[in-house]
This record gives C-alpha cells, structure tokens and sequence, in this order.
C-alpha cells in the first residue's frame, strides 16, 4: 500500500498526501464506531476504487483487514489491532484518537497512513505537501488565494480583473498589490526553476 506519485524528487519524503489516510475523525463524525460493526473504506483514484480495507469495531480498538504487497511482491493477508483513546473536548463530549500501532510507538494522532503497516506520519518519515514547496509554489499559491477573494479568473496568466461590489478601494488596492508581488516572486521561482536569466 504505498504512496502515489512518489518519486517527483528522488532524495525527498513521501508526502502526507502521496499516502491513503484513515481518519478517526471521520469515521467518529459518521457514527461508525459503534462496537460490534463491521465497514469498509475505500480510496479512490479518478473514480475508480484503487484500495479498500474491512475494519471491525470494538470497545476500544479497532481491527483493520487487508492485503499488502511490497515491491511487486505476493500479496499478503494484514490483520491487526489498532488501540483507541478517548479524552474529554473543553465544552463536553469526546474526542477519539488513534494510537499509532508501529512498534515502539503508540503516539496519539487523528490519521494514520497506509503502508505495509498502517501507522502515523512520523513512523512513514512522511512530510506535509508545503513542506515541499518552493518559494515560487507558496507564492502562486497566495496569488491565487487572493484572486478567489477578488473573484478574479484563477492562474496568474490571465491577467487582472476589476474591483469586487463592495470592495473598498484601499482594501481592493492592498489586496492587488499584494497579488502583483506573489505573482512576481512566483514567476521569479519558475525562471530559477527553468535556469533562466531574469532582467531587471
């Protein structure tokens, strides 16, 4: 079960999002954790089921089932406990929490991440997707931020759009400023990252 699209930089991590998560929030917001049922859950790629698990409920685990494959290899059967924790939310109820099934773990976490074992982000070495960011990347990416609140078309190529109804000018104009400098620094890293010369 592992990661899509690895490989983009041999020498860098998986990332959070390369991985199939389970999320205990999820499945606690869904109702699903009454002791005694049995579920399923599915990921999916462009509409098609790419990995399934069964995971029954207990009192205070659950049990997850699946198959597992590594480098090609023969598939084989996973079945195993993963242990629950409760803790009280500051305006009352619970909260639920995963304990990291890994060896020598147990770390307390919402999501775990698939791989011959399900386990936490730190057992994979795994890094969230911003992490791997350029500086050009987290500047487009708050260029566009700022268009969708102007309502501007997305993609820093087409251009300007007019002020929002509405909109204070000084607020229109701090917030157009702000685009033209991340679209500036954005289309800087893509120079940087082709090996191009920039003029001044």
């Amino acid at each position: 079960m592992g990661g899509f699209g690895s490989g983009r930089w041999q020498h860098a991590k998986d990332t959070t999002s390369d991985m199939r998560a389970l999320d205990i929030r999820r499945l606690q917001r869904d109702g699903q954790l009454t002791p005694g049922r049995v579920l399923g859950w599915h990921w999916s790629r462009n509409g098609e089921e790419v990995a399934s698990i069964q995971i029954r409920t207990g009192v205070d685990r659950l049990i997850l089932n699946y198959r597992s494959r590594s480098n090609g290899g023969e598939w084989q059967p996973m079945e195993y406990p993963v242990y629950l924790e409760w803790t009280p939310c500051n305006f009352g109820g619970r909260r639920v929490w995963f304990l990291c099934p890994a060896r020598g773990c147990g770390r307390r976490v919402a999501i775990l991440f698939g791989g011959p074992i399900f386990a936490c982000r730190r057992c994979h070495k795994l890094a969230y997707q911003c992490q791997r960011e350029t500086n050009g990347d987290r500047a487009m990416r708050r260029a566009e931020t700022i268009r969708r609140r102007l309502g501007w078309e997305p993609g820093i190529l087409n251009g300007e759009g007019w002020k929002p109804k509405g909109m204070h000018w000084c607020t229109f104009e701090r917030l157009k400023a702000e685009h033209d400098a991340f679209a500036k620094a954005s289309w800087a890293g893509i120079a940087e990252l082709l090996g191009l010369m920039i003029g001044h």
